[in-house]
């Protein structure tokens, strides 16, 4: 009878199995990243549109304040009459659009001066209640007149000074707010009259103090 020479079965290390297994881990791993990069929920997804919306909508927030035409007054329109302007020192002129309070500088100035005189605070008060009464919230404008004396830097300068010291004195004794007030220095550039004579060229030399009624800023 013949003789069965059987091996048994070798087993494969088991290093091997574990290798194998790490292997697959890893693998798994690497799929679970890539699922997680790829998967991003979209109420945090922020985008440049997303940022431009907002920023558009804190600029929508912003109040654009509309200014008059400063450089649009005509002081040579005719003369108007308010009852309340007793005194004929005091020129108005005005439009439908604004109203212009003139005063001749040798009224409120000495000459070559920028503070006020003493008879000064008379015309201003009038001016003051004028104003009140006729156009409260109105946008003011203080212009600075010269004549063509001297040189036209030095008129302008002065033209600013003398503008500046009647919105002062509107603020601390007329009751207005600074806001309201803006200073124009013209000096010698648009006079209404002659600098060849002296009678011109007083005329020349004012402050007026134009009113723009509050509706017609909007235009």
């Amino acid at each position: 009878m013949a003789q069965l020479d059987v091996q048994p079965k070798q087993r494969s290390p088991f290093w091997i199995w574990i290798v194998i297994l790490l292997v697959i881990l890893g693998v798994l791993f690497m799929l679970w990243r890539g699922c997680n990069r790829s998967y991003q929920p979209q109420a945090l997804k922020t985008t440049d549109s997303d940022s431009t919306h907002v920023d558009t909508n804190n600029t929508s927030t912003k109040i654009a304040v509309t200014q008059p035409d400063w450089e649009a007054v005509d002081f040579e329109l005719p003369r108007s009459t308010y009852d309340e302007i007793t005194d004929t020192a005091i020129v108005v002129r005005g439009t439908d659009k604004y109203t212009i309070y003139g005063l001749g500088e040798n009224v409120l100035f000495a000459e070559d001066q920028s503070t006020l005189q003493g008879g000064a605070d008379g015309r201003l008060k009038l001016i003051s209640a004028s104003l009140h009464k006729r156009f409260n919230n109105a946008a003011i404008g203080v212009y600075g007149h010269t004549d063509s004396t001297g040189a036209s830097s030095t008129n302008r300068i002065l033209g600013a000074q003398r503008a500046n010291a009647v919105k002062d004195w509107l603020i601390s004794k007329g009751g207005f707010a600074d806001a309201m007030i803006s200073v124009h220095s013209v000096g010698e550039a648009k006079p209404i009259a002659t600098n060849g004579t002296e009678s011109g060229r007083q005329q020349n030399r004012s402050v007026e103090i134009v009113a723009f009624p509050a509706d017609t800023t909007k235009n």
